[in-house]
């Protein structure tokens, strides 16, 4: 993935140009009919204009499109579509530069919100970096990509911290990442990134409303929401409408025995979308400004009704991912004490890290992390003991626990937290709970009022919206703010007016179809998987691993698992390459876990860590994982068991 070719290509060029474009970038390994299969990826991904004559707006619409048809999480994914991602994502950095006249030698390209932007700005000189955003051009995506001198990029820890932002960390240290990953914390804004890129190929002039009045006409927030071609379906019925309208479902890709189906197992790392939250997305774009306000004042109502979180008492507030969300929790409770009171933070061993990383930084403070059993599972009289000790008994001098942040379910384990009854320990010893609610609101009811939660922060691209947007849903009052920070955290979040509307559109499809009908049909693959992961020799599953197991009702569509004599990354690569199918590997961004699942002692994590420090591009020991969307069917988990099984006899013949 190392000098990617370009996928953005010019304004001008042809079907020809953009097929060798994109036949050439797409170096996927293959040993038969290599050059036919990159034809046809090609030809699969020049998109037509939608709807009537072409406009500015339409090689736009097309670059976006296809980069959804192949759209997965970057980094750290060994499937055709994170390949493809993770190589237009870097090669937009490159365009960035190219754009702004700088040399890739002495400047790194971050792409943050506003709000970031202004935080990394303050801590340089302004000779030392360039910026370009999606607002100069009218652009409704709440990105600015900033070129600094790599010379000048702050030292020590960034000022959000979480998702990628480290190389390894363990309970009590961090190495954190080099270059601009260390300054994007949490899955970025892909689209959005791969959106602005070519904006900047277009060569549209700063300040030139390269978007407006490019003959769409004006739309209400109810028509966009509200109305869509599948407007007669609910439940099942829905889903399997959606099911046919999945961006990229006919994608075929190479494979060591030919061109093969995409099969995406990789849905906890993000998830695709649906022609209906796209087409939210791209009308938004082309509408008026008081269009796109009215748009984010209905998404809010959506996000509270569908969180069981009435409008009188909670605020949602957008920002662009989960990690955003935590470090703004975060950063506003370490305002609130005094020199009377140390703040303590609960959190589990399951945590991905931006729900662990944020409160270490935390001024004055101290993390707990509670242990957990074999599925996963915390212990609750663990829990209210600590508390008790604490706030009850003040058995630990000015300290008190102030926060327990809990995952709603892990991404490695997939295992459900009791949120009702964590909350109800938690407010009977005066603390306040916040729920990680990342790699739950796409597969489980929440209520947060009725559950007692105090703070939920989740992700767009969690639940088939993958357009840069978060969400931090918040009691009234527990911010500790002042209105012009408030204000400049709002419109941060709110510039990008496109990925709210998708988010709003997903959540509304998601409610159309019944979270109990999601549940079931995840369910029963869950039970297919674990019985057919159960029987290859060799396999190892983590957490919960019996099909009839009755935990399977707590357990989200995710197993991690290992394979005696092969890798994580050698697992999933090959998977990949012979049989298309997407899954992901490594730490999973939960490298306290992993280590702890693994059984890696402290001597030898010391040691990974002196081997990383000198040895960067290391691959450390972690787990596969496999996890499922609304579009997986039975057949997909018949072919992945079918794939390890014959991945398992090559390897003992």
């Amino acid at each position: 993935m190392n000098n990617p070719e370009a996928l953005v290509i010019p304004a001008k060029a042809g079907t020809a140009t953009l097929k060798r474009k994109l036949a050439k970038a797409l170096v996927i390994p293959a040993k038969a009919g290599t050059a036919t299969l990159k034809r046809k990826l090609a030809k699969a991904l020049v998109i037509p204009a939608k709807a009537g004559t072409a406009t500015p707006f339409t090689p736009l619409e097309q670059c976006i499109y296809a980069a959804l048809e192949t759209y997965s999480n970057v980094h750290r994914g060994s499937g055709h579509n994170s390949v493809v991602s993770t190589r237009l994502y870097e090669q937009a950095r490159k365009t960035v530069l190219e754009y702004l006249g700088l040399p890739g030698s002495r400047y790194s390209v971050i792409f943050c919100t506003p709000l970031r932007a202004v935080k990394l700005t303050a801590q340089l000189r302004e000779k030392d970096y360039k910026s370009v955003s999606g607002h100069d051009f009218g652009l409704a995506i709440g990105l600015t990509a900033l070129a600094v001198k790599k010379s000048a990029l702050p030292a020590g820890a960034p000022f959000e911290t979480g998702g990628g932002t480290t190389r390894l960390m363990s309970k009590d240290w961090v190495l954190w990442a080099k270059g601009p990953d260390k300054f994007e914390p949490g899955t970025p804004a892909i689209i959005n990134v791969i959106a602005l890129a070519k904006v900047l190929q277009l060569r549209g002039k700063p300040g030139q409303e390269a978007l407006a009045d490019q003959g769409m006409e004006n739309l209400s927030a109810n028509e966009i929401l509200y109305q869509d071609e599948f407007g007669t379906y609910t439940g099942r019925q829905l889903l399997d409408q959606l099911r046919q309208a999945l961006i990229g479902r006919d994608m075929e890709v190479p494979t060591s025995d030919g061109s093969k189906p995409y099969i995406n197992l990789d849905n906890s790392a993000s998830t695709p979308t649906f022609t209906p939250v796209w087409d939210a997305f791209r009308k938004t774009m082309l509408q008026p400004e008081a269009v796109k306000k009215q748009i984010v004042e209905e998404v809010k109502c959506i996000c509270a009704s569908f969180l069981g979180a009435s409008q009188s008492g909670y605020e949602v507030i957008f920002t662009s991912n989960t990690t955003e969300a935590i470090n703004l929790a975060a950063e506003s409770l370490g305002r609130e004490f005094g020199p009377e009171t140390e703040p303590v933070v609960i959190n589990t061993l399951l945590e991905h890290s931006s729900n662990d990383l944020p409160w270490r930084m935390l001024s004055g403070g101290t993390l707990i992390r509670l242990s957990i059993d074999n599925e996963g599972s915390i212990d609750l009289n663990e829990l209210e003991n600590l508390l008790k000790a604490y706030n009850r008994d003040e058995q630990f001098g000015k300290k008190r626990v102030r926060l327990v942040a809990i995952s709603g379910a892990s991404n490695v384990l997939g295992i459900c937290n009791d949120l009702t009854e964590i909350s109800r320990i938690v407010h009977r010893y005066d603390a306040r709970l916040l729920v990680d609610a990342a790699q739950l609101v796409a597969h489980r009811e929440v209520k947060m009022e009725q559950a007692g939660i105090d703070y939920l922060a989740f992700s767009a691209h969690k639940i088939y919206a993958p357009f840069g947007t978060g969400a931090l849903v918040t009691r009234k009052g527990l911010l500790t703010f002042n209105s012009s920070e408030m204000e400049r955290i709002r419109l941060s979040g709110e510039e990008n007016a496109g990925g709210i509307a998708a988010l709003g559109k997903a959540i509304l499809l998601v409610q159309r179809i019944g979270m109990d009908i999601i549940t079931q049909e995840e369910s029963a693959l869950i039970r297919r998987a674990l019985a057919g992961l159960s029987a290859v020799p060799g396999l190892h599953l983590y957490g919960i691993s019996d099909p009839d197991s009755p935990a399977i009702a707590r357990k989200t569509g995710v197993m991690v698992f290992s394979l005696k004599g092969k890798m994580a990354n050698q697992i999933s690569r090959e998977l990949a390459v012979r049989s298309a199918i997407g899954t992901r590997y490594g730490c999973h961004c939960a490298h306290i876990l992993i280590k702890h699942i693994l059984g890696v002692s402290p001597g030898l994590e010391k040691f990974q860590r002196r081997m990383l420090s000198v040895l960067p591009n290391l691959r450390l020991p972690g787990v596969a994982r496999v996890s499922f969307g609304l579009q997986n069917t039975g057949q997909e988990v018949d072919i992945l068991i079918d794939s390890l099984i014959h991945l398992n006899h090559n390897l003992n013949n």
